[in-house]
């Protein structure tokens, strides 16, 4: 499983964890994570992130 990086605050999704507060299962790979996801730290789009 991956990580994928906030360039903008540098929150990290963890595939492994998902992302619960937003509705998101442990597991779920970011390529199945919906488009409108935004960073629960600084609200920046999906786009903004980069695999680590």
């Amino acid at each position: 499983m991956a990580k994928y990086v906030c360039t903008i605050c540098g929150y990290v999704y963890d595939e492994d964890l998902g992302d619960m507060d937003a509705g998101i299962e442990a597991g779920t790979l970011w390529e199945d994570v919906p488009e409108d996801y935004v960073c629960p730290l600084c609200g920046v789009g999906k786009e903004d992130f980069e695999e680590e």
